[in-house]
């Protein structure tokens, strides 16, 4: 077996210009790891923050970008049970994605159905599981009336209405979303867009609800929507926190918290432990993977770049003209 393999590498932290493909020494996988030749791989938020220096890879994971990879299990560990060689597989890795091999943890693979692409499978792991775990095991939402999802667009976001639409088909779903994006969120189904930009999403959550707030709100924004987040929010709502695109540091009325009886969860799902991060997936292979092997729940795909085209998917992203999910294509690219 060749010892080398094709990856995106960084020698210093920065721009997209940082991104370089090169040959370096093929990953092993360790007794209880499985080695996977990756077809495909995908662009997700926290890969440019820690393209920039501001996100470092758990300790022990690879330094080389990349939280979800599709392709084809090529060795396995001895102390690994129930997988075969040839297996087709989608997995969620604390980092290495951006490689034409990747070692992953079989707590943390999920099995691709027949009719999906590899590069639809690559879209699985990081905004399916994250959408999952925040509104569905953590706010539980299938229970809820109403749920506001930030970032119309982005990749949790049209994972999180697709779910919402499977999982929770009564709820009332409000997406925020640029102007330019705001056609495509409707097209998704949902109940309502509000063009953030030109209008207070605060104000549209008080008169879609008739000042009663929402239920649950998932977002990405952090400080500077706090405050309105929380006028937004229900008595005994849920704030789920995955990012922080404009800032960590906020203030908050705990006075007004304490009276509504609200929650504030901040959620992260690159640092768990493997264990934790296997419990969240199996119940995810059993309420969701029926979804996407049915077709009922298809990922949204803005755009294929190959691999040595990391860059210009960066900066897709970085620029916000995607609708969707950026894949990396591997194999044969």
């Amino acid at each position: 077996m060749e010892s080398h393999m094709r990856a995106i590498v960084m020698d210093s932290f920065g721009s997209a210009e940082v991104l370089k493909l090169m040959d370096i020494t093929r990953p092993a996988p360790s007794d209880n790891q499985v080695l996977i030749e990756v077809f495909a791989t995908s662009v997700n938020r926290p890969d440019l923050v820690q393209r920039e220096g501001n996100y470092p890879p758990p300790a022990g994971e690879s330094e080389i970008l990349g939280l979800e990879v599709a392709g084809e299990i090529i060795e396995i560990g001895k102390d690994v049970t129930g997988l075969r060689l040839g297996e087709r597989v989608a997995a969620l890795v604390g980092g290495g994605g951006y490689a034409e091999f990747a070692i992953a943890h079989p707590e943390c693979l999920i099995k691709i159905p027949d009719l999906m692409s590899f590069e639809e499978a690559a879209c699985i792991c990081e905004t399916y599981i994250t959408s999952y775990l925040n509104l569905f095991r953590i706010a539980h939402l299938e229970t809820k009336n109403t749920v506001l999802l930030h970032g119309g667009g982005g990749g949790v976001n049209t994972a999180a209405v697709q779910l919402c639409q499977v999982l929770a088909p009564e709820a009332t779903v409000v997406v925020t979303a640029s102007a330019r994006k705001a056609k495509e969120v409707e097209a998704m189904g949902v109940n309502y867009v509000v063009d953030y930009q030109q209008t207070s999403f605060e104000k549209e959550v008080a008169r879609i609800t008739q000042s009663r707030g929402v239920d649950v709100i998932l977002d990405h924004v952090g400080a500077s929507y706090l405050q309105s987040n929380l006028r937004s929010l229900a008595i005994e709502g849920t704030l789920l926190i995955i990012g922080v695109t404009s800032g960590s540091r906020a203030e908050i009325n705990l006075g007004t918290l304490m009276v509504k009886r609200q929650k504030i969860c901040g959620s992260v799902l690159r640092s768990r432990s493997v264990a934790e991060k296997g419990c969240i997936i199996n119940d995810f292979r059993q309420k969701v993977c029926p979804f996407f092997e049915s077709r009922q729940i298809i990922p949204t795909i803005s755009e294929v770049f190959s691999l040595d085209q990391a860059r210009d998917a960066h900066l897709m992203m970085e620029e916000g003209r995607h609708f969707g999910k950026i894949v990396l294509r591997v194999k044969g690219s």
